[in-house]
């Protein structure tokens, strides 16, 4: 038995129902619980004095906390854990979540690659929706065999690498170029690259170029080789995105009535969610086994300083392969028990539609 599970058993049957009226309480209307709020509620008839005697332990255990001096009381991370994994209530998807999330989605089959984005951003959009919370949907990697690369330059710091896949979706990404680069290198780097490339999958031709240019490396000039071994490196950096992450909702984290410490938590992890970092680490929250997880606050390594919670589930392909995650993002206000089964119905269904298209 793990200590949050020890904890929760060592509360007795009345602090533990002040307990989840009191959470529940909060999730509902993200205020301060008072101890008179909780005796209209409590199954047994019991003073405010009681209450606030079982909430003072309760404060005591570290499941709750009190924000002003006068104020009731709100669960601390350590109380939201205990509740999400002890006490919290998972219903089934309700119908008009299920309904909504079907009209959203439904495709027919036979898709192709070109629309799977559009796809997976209708996603985004259902569940910012639903959930009012901000929505994080995680891209299958795009494994067609390339066609073409070709590179250009933006400004001196900037170019762009062009890859068309032989399924005709063209991708474009935006890296920082080795200094000194010029069109003649940037075509001779493009011809080498054209030269292996045709035939195999981004994840093929990493080794294929690696390969090719500790054994030819004299073939091309200083500034082609050094561009072409930072294409590796801007293919080989998992954390580097590639639009991979969408993020949608981002508005349904403001609210007028935020206080101003709320507001700077929501801008930094605004910030986060604009540089899609650690996009790897996100991908990896879903990798211990099937199913929906929840993050409270500081457990959330992707968004800890903003204090947010993340709900996320991962989608699977036909093998049973994880290639993606769907997921919500908000406050620690979260409401739970709604939010768990929509993201679980909604990671299976685009498992299953794009599964459909392959």
């Amino acid at each position: 038995m793990n200590a949050r599970a020890e904890l929760l058993e060592q509360l007795n049957e009345r602090s533990r129902e002040v307990f989840r009226l009191l959470v529940e309480g909060y999730l509902e209307t993200g205020a301060p619980v008072g101890s008179r709020t909780l005796t209209r509620s409590l199954s047994e008839k019991i003073s405010a004095a009681t209450v606030r005697n079982v909430m003072q332990d309760l404060e005591y255990l570290g499941l709750l906390e009190s924000p002003h001096v006068s104020a009731g009381r709100v669960p601390t991370e350590l109380g939201l854990r205990l509740f999400v994994d002890g006490l919290l209530e998972v219903g089934d998807l309700g119908e008009e979540d299920r309904e909504r999330i079907n009209r959203t989605l439904g495709v027919t089959h036979g898709q192709n690659d070109a629309e799977i984005g559009s796809l997976l951003d209708r996603v985004g959009a259902a569940l910012s929706g639903l959930t009012h919370g901000a929505s994080l949907v995680l891209a299958p990697k795009h494994e067609a065999p390339i066609r073409h690369i070709e590179f250009v330059s933006l400004a001196p710091d900037r170019a762009l690498v062009v890859l068309v896949f032989a399924d005709g979706q063209v991708e474009n990404r935006v890296f920082t170029p080795p200094p000194g680069q010029t069109p003649s290198s940037m075509r001779e780097a493009a011809n080498f690259l054209n030269a292996l490339a045709e035939g195999h999958t981004l994840e093929e031709l990493r080794g294929i170029i690696a390969r090719e240019m500790r054994e030819r490396r004299q073939e091309l000039d200083k500034l082609a080789r050094d561009l072409v071994e930072s294409g590796i490196a801007l293919w080989e950096n998992e954390g580097e995105p590639h639009e991979r992450l969408i993020v949608r909702g981002r508005a349904n984290l403001l609210d007028d009535d935020a206080a101003a410490e709320d507001l700077e938590r929501i801008k930094e992890l605004f910030d986060d969610l604009e540089r899609k970092r650690d996009i790897a680490e996100f991908l990896e929250l879903t990798e211990k086994g099937e199913g929906v997880r929840i993050f409270i606050g500081s457990e959330n390594k992707l968004f800890s300083l903003s204090g947010s919670s993340l709900v996320v589930s991962p989608y699977m392909n036909t093998d049973r392969k994880i290639i993606g995650a769907v997921g919500v993002i908000g406050p620690t206000r979260l409401n739970y028990g709604r939010i768990v089964p929509i993201v679980d119905y909604t990671a299976q269904l685009v498992g299953r539609l794009l599964s459909d298209q392959g």
